[in-house]
């Protein structure tokens, strides 16, 4: 299924206008006429039935992974290797079977949540204001240009606040659902229960909100990256006590640590981390500071595939469209951090340049659970 847009009646001025879900192949209609989303050859069936792209009990267990703090990803009702992943982390924690499957124990420890897999969400102004940078440049000079890293269009904002993908709420509510002010859609039921930032400066606190980030009670003592699983497990209890590894500059080799510390998993993300150019750096580092809505300093000549790698820098302003997201972690190696990410459906699928990359939603959960100056273990 190709990626949908969002085709605004009247565009420009009438931003907030009531728009029409739209396939991207649809041609562009005139000024003021709304397209509808009739993919050729394709009819629209119910989430949760045969022919829907969504399965129900996959995606209700992906809605209560994501409350409970084990998220799978993108809420989008499909079985993956992230999603058995997130299942066994949810298993180790509540001290059930790890077999990384749904089975009858883990469907009835999830279910105990009492919370429904959707929520019809009548739209706000708020939720559907931008700014949005639509087309939305692909080259670092020309987002050099932008005042801010903002959304392409309504349906990719609030496809983030939910935790999903665009081509899930056309999914859950069929082509001829309309998005904007005033408007009403099904969408995964995963409104936080708690938003009190407490240490939140007033101004980043929205942010938080408006992608229903739960500052609920699960609180961390330190973190463990598993090159291996590709996950990153908030621990309760107690770090390693050796010396932090020592940064040996770009390209070092380091040795995994063999103590992983004394800890109980309380939380568990996926995450995309390094590659064969940025390998994972191992060992014992420590997060020592936290930016939110960061601006980005790129540097070209630290880019394996930069296209211009003597282009020089570029200062890109923040938004949660701009390569590190929402918030950027800082870790003791240098140009090395935990941070969010534009492009949410690639978690767990994808390499990085060596940095660890959650959904914005999930880095900034991250950073409710634990406090700057933690530990940090990165192992094979």
């Amino acid at each position: 299924m190709t990626p949908k847009a969002i085709l605004m009646a009247g565009l420009g001025a009438v931003a907030l206008a009531v728009v029409t879900v739209a396939n991207a192949s649809t041609p562009t209609p005139a000024p003021g006429q709304p397209a509808m989303m009739k993919p050729a050859g394709q009819g629209w069936v119910p989430p949760g039935t045969p022919g829907s792209p969504v399965d129900g009990s996959i995606f209700h267990a992906q809605v209560l992974l994501d409350v409970a703090g084990f998220p799978s990803g993108v809420i989008d009702g499909k079985k993956g290797a992230v999603f058995a992943k997130s299942i066994s982390g949810f298993q180790q924690a509540h001290n059930l079977p790890d077999t990384g499957q749904l089975d009858d124990a883990t469907r009835t420890a999830l279910l105990a949540q009492n919370r429904p897999a959707l929520i019809e969400v009548k739209l706000t102004a708020d939720q559907v204001a931008g700014p949005f940078v639509n087309p939305f440049p692909k080259m670092p000079e020309d987002q050099a240009k932008l005042a801010f890293m903002g959304y392409r269009n309504m349906l990719e904002e609030v496809a983030e606040e939910f935790h999903t993908t665009p081509d899930t709420i056309v999914a859950l509510n069929g082509p001829d659902a309309k998005i904007g002010v005033g408007e009403t859609l099904k969408l995964p039921n995963v409104v936080a229960a708690n938003q009190k930032y407490d240490g939140v400066k007033d101004d980043i606190k929205p942010w938080f909100a408006r992608l229903n980030v739960d500052a609920g009670a699960v609180q961390g003592d330190y973190i463990v990256v598993s090159k291996k699983e590709g996950v990153l497990r908030v621990m309760k209890g107690t770090p390693p006590a050796g010396a932090l590894t020592k940064d040996r500059g770009k390209g070092a080799k380091y040795a995994a640590p063999k103590d992983l510390g004394q800890g109980q998993v309380v939380a568990q993300f996926p995450v995309t981390m390094g590659s064969s150019h940025d390998p994972l750096p191992f060992g014992l580092w420590k997060v020592t500071t936290y930016a939110f809505l960061p601006p980005f300093h790129y540097q070209p000549d630290l880019f394996w595939d930069a296209k211009d790698p003597e282009g020089g820098d570029k200062r890109l302003k923040p938004g949660p469209n701009g390569p590190v997201g929402l918030a950027w972690l800082d870790l003791t190696k240098e140009h090395y951090g935990i941070h969010g990410t534009a492009s949410p459906d690639t978690i767990g699928r994808a390499e990085s340049h060596g940095c660890i990359r959650l959904s914005n939603w999930d880095v900034l959960r991250l950073s409710q659970m634990l406090k700057p100056g933690f530990k940090a273990v990165f192992t094979s």
